[in-house]
């Protein structure tokens, strides 16, 4: 006989997981299958975790869960050749007893979120990669195939949560191939670093952490972004561009990573650390207008499998914890209800994600992705003037203020020149309004 299941969750990263736990923790019979010889090991993230999903998921998540540094302070800079500009937040609010946001290891978390999720009444399977999904004659998903003999499993509904890739979706026609431009290559290390060093260089104390974006010349002009970020004993760095940017240029994104490392500016920062870990792994970046059908007849997607990623503000994790709660509360519901799991029932999914954050947000900054893509000069030409703009203004000696000035704009002009200054200032206030 097959065996069937209330619901069947694909993927072991914060999107499904957040869904296998939800449904677990409600009675139903679920089970989790992940490809990765155990739970998270094909899951690679830059190591930012946000309370206030999680939250809602586990709300006693503090009591146990390993993190690593608790977040006081952002740091947004803009690097030039040997030099930056930058701006920062820092608040001792984010010393309180429920911190907003935390670093962390994914191969730690991964493994404590697995570990609830089992605890609830939860069943995973590992090493099993879900060949294809099971229809009926009507077209509606009933359950999947896998790689495992007699591998037919059926269920009420599919959770696809399977990552940016989103094979099983492209397989069965439910999406389209990934579009270069809709998607980074980002790759990063974890550096093991004595943690008195990283409390003197970063100015912390105990666990407080600092989160450090960056932009400007390590991109060499791509569509991209790095960051640094501390842990309790390790340092996390990173960067990544536009796969799209990667097919044209001749640098390879470890060639990246180590200018990046090499800058005079993060140089000091991670001075005598070692390396511990290296990975890469793809970013959903293309945003709102990327974002695929989201459910069907037996199926939904959820996180980076729906390209659920704020690019403008560098959050994902909790894009994908939030909706894989909200596709787990829609079959919750309509298992209460006694409804079928089809097309029409399940838009309840996309009815949540409208009403929430996710799209809203995703919606504001529909404009941001094409423009970035379209207008390198954000990442190649503006970096360039303004690090010089900032050296020059900073420069004491003999010229006088208002010739500085006039200096100053003249370079900007010559760079981009009158309509250009204005035509980028107005594309930026229409990607982000």
């Amino acid at each position: 006989m097959v065996e069937k299941f209330d619901a069947i969750v694909i993927g072991a990263g914060p999107s499904g997981n957040a869904a296998a736990y939800t449904l677990a923790k409600q009675g139903l019979n679920v089970l989790q299958l992940e490809r990765g010889e155990y739970p998270g090991a094909k899951n690679v993230q830059g190591g930012i975790m946000y309370a206030a999903e999680l939250e809602k998921i586990i709300p006693d998540f503090r009591e146990d869960c390993p993190t690593e540094r608790h977040i006081i302070e952002q740091r947004v800079w803009l690097l030039g050749d040997d030099n930056y500009i930058g701006t920062n937040y820092r608040s001792e609010a984010f010393n309180s007893d429920k911190p907003n946001r935390y670093t962390i290891i994914r191969a730690n978390i991964d493994k404590w979120f697995s570990e609830k999720i089992r605890e609830a009444g939860g069943l995973q399977i590992c090493e099993t990669t879900v060949t294809e999904l099971i229809r009926d004659a009507s077209g509606k998903v009933i359950g999947v195939r896998t790689d495992r003999e007699g591998g037919e499993i059926h269920a009420d509904v599919v959770i696809m949560a399977d990552g940016v890739n989103a094979l099983l979706a492209r397989r069965t026609g439910f999406q389209q191939e990934l579009a270069p431009q809709n998607v980074a290559l980002a790759v990063k290390e974890i550096l093991f670093i004595d943690p008195e060093l990283i409390q003197q260089r970063f100015g912390l104390k105990d666990e407080e952490g600092v989160v450090i974006e960056i932009m400007g010349k390590v991109t060499k002009g791509m569509v991209g972004t790095a960051f640094l970020y501390t842990n309790k004993e390790s340092l996390t760095i990173g960067i990544g561009c536009l796969i799209s940017d990667f097919k044209e240029g001749a640098i390879p994104p470890y060639k990246m990573l180590e200018d990046l490392k090499n800058h005079p500016v993060i140089k000091p920062l991670i001075e005598g650390a070692e390396m511990k870990e290296y990975a890469a792994h793809m970013i959903p970046e293309g945003g709102y207008k990327a974002v695929p059908q989201l459910y069907g007849d037996g199926w939904m997607v959820v996180g980076d499998a729906a390209h659920f990623n704020n690019a403008a503000h560098r959050e994902g994790s909790n894009l994908a914890m939030a909706s894989g709660r909200m596709a787990a509360e829609t079959v919750i519901e309509l298992k209460q209800a006694g409804k079928p799991f089809n097309a029409a029932n399940l838009a309840a999914y996309k009815k949540k994600l409208d009403d929430s954050f996710i799209m809203k947000d995703l919606k504001k900054y529909r404009n941001l992705p094409g423009i970035m893509h379209e207008n390198k000069q954000f990442f190649g030409a503006y970096p360039d003037t303004l690090t010089a703009a900032a050296h020059s203004w900073f420069t004491v000696d003999s010229v006088d203020k208002r010739t500085k000035e006039k200096e100053i704009m003249k370079s900007f002009v010559k760079k981009r020149s009158i309509m250009g200054l204005v035509g980028d200032a107005i594309k930026l206030v229409r990607a982000v309004r």
